[in-house]
């Protein structure tokens, strides 16, 4: 049976005495005693009803899906690999809907443990988040749960099981949602799913859990990562100037630092395909495509680049920038760009996705772009593009449109990343109130400083909602997952207008299994 994610040992004990409270489900890890329990927002409260109608139109249309997830064997390399996926394939298929629309996603559980789905990125109504034991009792095996929910914001976005270390089985999938409104874009877009894959090859994640938590970086282990714990500068600051972080970037160098993953994986996939069998994408010369690129990996960070062609970024996380072009972008896990690309010509051109700080120079996730004949290109090619000029977080500027207004915080919070590779013991220190982690109320403009105490990087998640990245003079990129450098510090701003209990979390899953993980409470 595998660990449950947001269910280690100290907070199955609180679940225990949240439940013989007669509290019900929602607060697990916000709560110090039943009276303080009752100034929470809880998932089932009026108010995340309320919020809800209010997101929906009287005629919105319903898109209705069927998402079974059950055991599935995929072919990699011509060997046939036992997995877990959501209707028999990975990435699981793409869900595709208008801003506004309701999805109502029907979730059938055929495996042989618990299930929840969460739907990354989404502001949605908080007892559809799919975070078990938090907004929703898991669905037992060969159980069903009905997802149904008011989608909002146009964007790229992804679904993928919140339970244990099941997202690398492969239980994730796409989720795109069409802007109407948007004249200015491609005509054609293209989803991209990058993913690190080991189940099925004589691992399974949890075992690799389990081996990290085990040994760490101190225990030989020639399938896991090297960890070169160099000396780093001290605790530095990433907000105030982001165009900082422009010249820190040069060709070769690793903006992650010298510590970029914990496991080293067989398989680099894109779209659920190795490179030796890569997915092909058709097109014309001269054709603009939106290429829509989606980190769904657990725990590499992936640099890419088109060959032949520039990346000019539209949007992150769902949300449009204003237009910044380079040779290549870096993702980190739950990240997602929108990057336009003009086909330069006739011919056939690579996009790679290279694991980024990988000692083997194979690593790497391949797909085809063919706009006329000739050969694939080889398994391990390297477009020139990839040691090019990086995307630096201070290229990346929210349009006027989704920029947040200017308005004084009311309440900041230091929100510590802890743990290292020895231990593997990972945590967040966060302030409480009166028992409650991170305690908001609606309407409030919130500050969140970002603070990693840590040696190694983190991609931090908050569910829920999008937060402004604080960069100065000019609205940083609205986001829902940033990246944080390690000894470095991140600042965002968000405003709180989606009640109930919101996970907060590094998105590399062993850490977040390992407890870096908290919550983002609203009280009344």
């Amino acid at each position: 049976m595998s660990n449950r994610w947001f269910r280690p040992r100290w907070l199955i004990a609180l679940v225990a005495l949240v439940t013989a409270a007669g509290i019900g489900i929602g607060l697990w890890t916000t709560v110090a005693s039943p009276a303080e329990a009752s100034t929470l927002v809880k998932p089932s409260d009026r108010a995340v009803g309320t919020a809800e109608a209010a997101r929906q139109d009287q005629d919105a249309r319903v898109r209705n899906v069927t998402l079974t997830a059950a055991p599935a064997t995929l072919r990699l390399d011509g060997k046939k690999v036992n997995t877990w996926a959501f209707n028999g394939k990975v990435p699981g298929p793409e869900i595709r809907l208008r801003a506004g629309d309701v999805l109502q996603a029907r979730v059938q559980n055929r495996l042989p443990e618990p299930l929840t789905v969460h739907w990354h990125g989404v502001a949605l109504r908080n007892d559809m988040d799919g975070v078990p034991d938090v907004t929703q009792k898991p669905v037992k095996p060969g159980g069903t749960f009905s997802y149904r929910f008011t989608v909002t914001d146009p964007g790229t976005f992804f679904y993928h099981s919140h339970v244990g270390a099941q997202l690398d089985r492969g239980l994730y999938g796409p989720l795109i949602v069409d802007d109407p409104n948007d004249t200015a874009a491609p005509r054609r877009d293209i989803t991209v799913m990058l993913d690190d894959w080991l189940d099925g090859t004589g691992r399974t994640p949890d075992q690799v859990l389990d081996r990290l938590r085990s040994g760490g970086s101190t225990t030989p282990m020639p399938d896991m990562g090297a960890h070169d714990m160099e000396s780093m500068p001290g605790m530095h600051d990433s907000e105030s100037d982001g165009s900082k972080m422009s010249d820190s970037m040069p060709s070769g160098t690793n903006p992650l630092g010298g510590d970029t993953s914990d496991v080293t994986y067989p398989y680099y996939l894109i779209n659920g395909r190795p490179p030796t069998d890569p997915a092909t994408f058709t097109a014309k010369p001269g054709e603009r495509i939106r290429m829509r690129i989606v980190n769904a990996a657990s725990d590499t960070p992936f640099r890419v680049a088109l060959g032949g062609s520039r990346l000019t970024v539209t949007a992150t996380d769902g949300f449009p920038v204003r237009p910044a072009t380079a040779d290549t972008i870096l993702l980190g896990m739950g990240e997602r760009y929108d990057a336009d690309v003009t086909v330069p010509r006739s011919g056939v051109f690579p996009l790679v996705a290279a694991a980024e700080g990988a000692e083997d120079a194979s690593a790497q996730a391949l797909t085809v772009l063919r706009a006329g004949p000739g050969p694939n290109p080889m398994p391990d090619v390297k477009p020139k593009e990839l040691n090019g000029r990086l995307l630096a977080p201070g290229d990346l500027r929210a349009t006027s449109s989704v920029a947040l207004p200017a308005r004084k915080p009311d309440r900041t919070y230091t929100v510590g990343l802890t743990g290292d590779m020895n231990t593997y013991k990972w945590g967040i220190t966060a302030p409480k109130e009166q028992g409650t982690t991170l305690p908001v109320r609606q309407g409030e403009r919130i500050r969140l400083v970002l603070e990693n105490r840590t040696m190694m990087w983190h991609p931090m998640h908050l569910h829920g909602h999008t937060f402004q990245v604080v960069t100065g003079s000019d609205p940083g990129p609205r986001k829902d997952t940033v990246v944080v450098p390690p000894m470095s510090k991140i600042t965002v701003e968000l405003d709180a207008n989606n009640p109930g209990q919101w996970a907060l979390h590094c998105h590399n899953i062993y850490h977040a299994e390992a407890g870096m993980l908290t919550m983002l409470s609203y009280v009344k």
